[in-house]
């Protein structure tokens, strides 16, 4: 009624004063603005105290269409116990999962996603709520250079939902941040790698861990964005190893050297250090040549 009335006179208003109608219209409308934040607040704190459940819940629904998310998640965390066992339990708990995901706070979503399939492994949200917890993962995870537990959740579960629905409506989707985070700890493991070569031989033949390090990389993460980088380090390792070699081990680290140059070369004839490893390829056989006996 208030809000009625105030529209009426907005509405009614003439032009009498023109230096100050655009201040009148300016303060009636805030006016009008308050008297409907006001009103919706005071619903709300109604609907809160109201002992009609069905009230509240699809109240929360109105508010979650609305993106109110808060008031939708009180709302139905008020309703959990009470409608615990009921058939508006299944749409509840998805709807509250689905709020908290709103609000960008993934790990509540992703524990009341997993509430949900434990309670209903085959409800009509559990392809939906499979594919949303590795979702919410993949949103935590965090810059490269931080611990990626996150990021290796995610992995799993979304491996674990493609096990589910290979052909689901999600499984295109699922693939692509699958491969993205596998390729963010391939990364990771790339740069553990770089900075054992970069140390060099500070405190120890650091150029060995980053053969080791890269190595392992390449069998967890075959087919990582980073192989053609990981392959070039543990050539270039390879390469400071055989420098840096007693004589006696000389020419077996060169024999490895080529051997790795052949290796980079056949998986990429055209890469992006081709120029430099067929220069590594050039030095390592002239040495080779000067170590191996004349007859």
């Amino acid at each position: 009624m208030v809000v009625t009335r105030f529209i009426a006179i907005f509405a009614g208003l003439k032009n009498p004063f023109n230096s100050n109608l655009s201040t009148m219209y300016n303060r009636l409308f805030l006016i009008l603005l308050l008297v409907v934040v006001l009103s919706g607040c005071s619903n709300y704190s109604k609907i809160q105290k109201s002992t009609d459940a069905n009230l509240k819940f699809n109240a929360a629904k109105n508010y979650f269409l609305e993106k109110k998310y808060t008031r939708s998640i009180q709302l139905l965390e008020s309703l959990m116990g009470e409608f615990r066992g009921t058939p508006q339990a299944e749409e509840l708990l998805y709807l509250l999962a689905k709020s908290y995901m709103a609000t960008e706070d993934y790990m509540s979503a992703s524990e009341y996603f997993d509430t949900y399939l434990r309670n209903f492994p085959r409800g009509k949200f559990a392809e939906s709520s499979r594919y949303e917890i590795a979702y919410c993962y993949y949103k935590d995870s965090p810059d490269v250079r931080l611990d990626q537990t996150a990021t290796e959740n995610a992995i799993y579960s979304f491996e674990e939902y493609l096990e589910y629905y290979p052909l689901g409506y999600h499984a295109e989707d699922a693939l692509t941040y699958l491969i993205e985070m596998e390729n963010k700890l391939s990364y990771k493991a790339y740069l553990s790698a770089k900075l054992y070569y970069d140390i060099g031989l500070y405190g120890g033949n650091n150029y060995r861990s980053c053969i080791v390090t890269a190595e392992n990389m390449l069998r967890d993460y075959p087919d990582s964005e980073y192989r053609q980088d990981a392959l070039f380090l543990i050539l270039l390792s390879k390469q400071k190893e055989a420098e840096m070699s007693v004589d006696e081990k000389k020419y077996d680290r060169y024999s490895e050297l080529i051997d790795e140059c052949y290796r980079y070369s056949n998986e990429y004839p055209d890469g992006k250090y081709s120029k430099e490893a067929n220069r590594v390829l050039e030095n390592a056989r002239k040495t080779i040549k000067k170590l191996t006996p004349q007859e």
